[in-house]
């Protein structure tokens, strides 16, 4: 199984592609986890894409392209794999078609101010990538990791301003990809991704049986 999580920054992609790939046995591939994977290693890629992220652009598509080419070419996605962060572009997408036919095309969505709402209130512990929020997963002690005690941070990307900038390139750039993949839905040709619409509204597990109910719609007709 060969599937894309769309969705807009925050809506919670992240959790459900952890589930799902352990549901199916498939490697998650995850950009965002990539990209500063690479920026902690101060790698000639993260070195390059830093201050675009820090911005809230989107990394251009040629290297995006490139990272995933090489990402789903190893061993551990030879039995499928879930993308998280990729497509955010149509010429991505057009460019994945070449590489690998996709399954299913998963679209989260989420209200923008819940967007923000969720991100600007996130507090990460930089040694570990451990994750808070202030509202709904506060830790023990204000601004405090719960394990070491050391302090939290807001990253740059998840500042109010900086969100609303990331929700904006969101909409210009990478929500044409649901009008993209709902027309792929109604094209006689091989290998066309089934589309399904998630509402991103609501408990991670709600959101969980919404996947899992239309995936197995699909699966079985």
């Amino acid at each position: 199984m060969r599937i894309i999580l769309l969705g807009c920054p925050g809506a919670g992609k992240g959790t459900q592609a952890k589930f799902l790939a352990e549901k199916f046995h498939i490697s998650q591939i995850s950009t965002g986890d990539m990209l500063r994977q690479a920026i902690r290693e101060g790698t000639p890629l993260g070195k390059k894409v830093k201050d675009i992220l820090d911005a809230g652009q989107l990394v251009p598509d040629d290297v995006m392209i490139k990272l995933i080419e090489e990402r789903i070419r190893q061993s551990d996605a030879a039995n499928g794999f879930l993308l998280d962060g990729f497509p955010r572009t149509i010429p991505q997408a057009q460019a994945l078609e070449q590489l690998t036919p996709i399954d299913y095309v998963i679209d989260i969505d989420v209200p923008e101010e819940e967007i923000v709402k969720r991100l600007s209130g996130r507090r990460t512990h930089p040694a570990s990538g451990r994750t808070y929020h202030i509202l709904y997963q506060p830790p023990r002690v204000a601004d405090r990791d719960d394990v070491t005690g050391e302090p939290l941070i807001q990253r740059p990307d998840d500042s109010e301003e900086t969100v609303r900038q990331r929700l904006q390139v969101y909409q210009t750039q990478t929500r044409p990809l649901r009008q993209y993949y709902q027309d792929h839905n109604n094209a006689a040709a091989r290998h066309i991704p089934e589309y399904v619409f998630i509402d991103g509204t609501g408990s991670v597990n709600d959101i969980r049986h919404k996947i899992l109910s239309q995936l197995h719609k699909e699966i079985s007709i």
